[in-house]
């Protein structure tokens, strides 16, 4: 496969991917907005976003992928359990948009190439989603942060929940640092970004969000000091903050991350853990332990599980665990054998925020954010395709000898 410059009409598609994973459920509105119109948008952007990828990719050019492929076979407990219906029909819709999710990663698979492109796509749609929130907090203040939420910032435009903002402004951020101290991105434009994030990330209350990004950074960056002096600039002065707003400001960050709770709701992660339990406990056959119940809305009992492995479990069982855990496996050990260099650091960020925000959020099993993360992970972790090699140059062709006649006597000629 040759190099090639990816087309404008990918990234396009990479923000309709994006569109598709923000969801219909959430906080409510300025303008209510039905739910069924929110699922049509959604689901005609991944539409959409298939479409447009097969017409930029009419020759099915892949690249081949371990976590694509594991992705696809994620589909198998995915479709034996949906296909009893246990959870209602929505159960195979759910699986249709699995796999137009998973068919459009493999038609952009062919642009993966370990560069820069996908990151800055990444970084425009969920800014510009963020843009969106802050509108809705600039035009109705009360509907953005409400008391049903605790006071934290929600969508008022579109509905999204704290923890889908502060994912958002968390990944933003860290790729942008990282941009930063690569040397892709100017001071003023990173600022542009990572001030406005850091606002919005602070004002959703965010804890999962925060320690994943905190985490995911130190990691990232401690895989580029050995080669930047940018980066072990950073590393220095940032520890240092740390340890001086640790000290200084110990009160109101505990304050910050209660968030007005209780101890003991706190260590119960706000309820999440007598869900677990419940779930944990629930009788099961053993088809539905080896594959699960079918795609769902994420919930048991009306609750959210709000953990990617148990909702997997959920829904995919045993099988879908063994292969949500092979992704991640696979992704971390490409990335650790992989030189030191910033695309190897982008990926050490997103694996290290999506594996530490699968404890308290769930989507690692379905068409979401977490997945979308890890494919741009992915894509940052292919080695550049192999330029074409020069054509041969044609063989010479060699004139052909004159024929000289021989000299005929005159005497012969008589």
């Amino acid at each position: 496969m040759t190099a090639e410059r990816t087309p404008r009409i990918v990234g396009v598609v990479w923000a309709l991917l994006a569109l598709n994973t923000l969801g219909s459920a959430g906080a409510k509105t300025v303008v209510p907005l039905p739910r069924s119109l929110i699922q049509m948008a959604t689901m005609g952007a991944l539409v959409a976003a298939f479409v447009l990828a097969l017409a930029v990719n009419p020759r099915l050019r892949f690249r081949a992928s371990a976590f694509v492929f594991l992705l696809t076979l994620l589909l198998v407990p995915s479709v034996i359990a949906s296909v009893h219906l246990e959870v209602g029909l929505g159960a195979l819709f759910r699986c249709a948009r699995l796999s137009l999710f998973v068919g459009t990663l493999w038609l952009l698979s062919r642009w993966w190439d370990g560069g820069m492109t996908f990151v800055r796509h990444h970084i425009r749609m969920y800014f510009a989603v963020l843009v969106l929130v802050a509108a809705g907090l600039v035009v109705s203040p009360g509907t953005a942060m409400p008391e049903y939420y605790g006071g934290r910032l929600v969508g008022a435009l579109w509905p999204l929940t704290p923890p889908q903002i502060g994912q958002y402004s968390a990944v933003i951020i860290g790729l942008t640092v990282l941009l930063l101290l690569g040397r892709r991105t100017t001071g003023s434009s990173a600022a542009v970004v990572i001030v406005p994030s850091l606002v919005l990330l602070a004002m959703t209350h965010t804890r999962t969000a925060t320690l994943g990004m905190i985490i995911g950074l130190m990691l990232a960056i401690g895989s580029l000091v050995m080669t930047s002096a940018a980066a072990r600039r950073f590393f220095a002065w940032a520890v240092l903050c740390a340890t001086v707003a640790a000290v200084v400001f110990s009160s109101a960050l505990r304050a910050w991350f209660l968030r007005g709770q209780s101890q003991e709701n706190f260590s119960n992660l706000t309820g999440r853990a007598k869900v677990w339990d419940a779930l944990l406990s629930a009788p099961r056959t053993l088809g539905e332990q080896v594959f699960g119940m079918g795609l769902s809305d994420k919930s048991f009992d009306g609750l959210p599980i709000d953990n990617s492995w148990l909702a997997v479990y959920q829904e995919q069982g045993l099988m879908g665990v063994a292969i949500v855990a092979a992704m991640l496996i696979v992704l971390g050990g490409v990335a650790l054998l992989r030189p030191p260099s910033l695309p190897r650091a982008c990926a050490i960020f997103l694996i290290s925020y999506v594996a530490i925000s699968s404890y308290t959020e769930a989507g690692l099993g379905d068409a979401s954010a977490y997945l979308l993360h890890l494919a741009l992970a992915a894509s940052l972790l292919m080695t550049p395709a192999p330029a074409a090699p020069p054509p041969a140059p044609a063989p010479e062709k060699t004139p052909v000898a004159e024929v000289t006649r021989p000299r005929v006597p005159r005497w012969a000629r008589r």
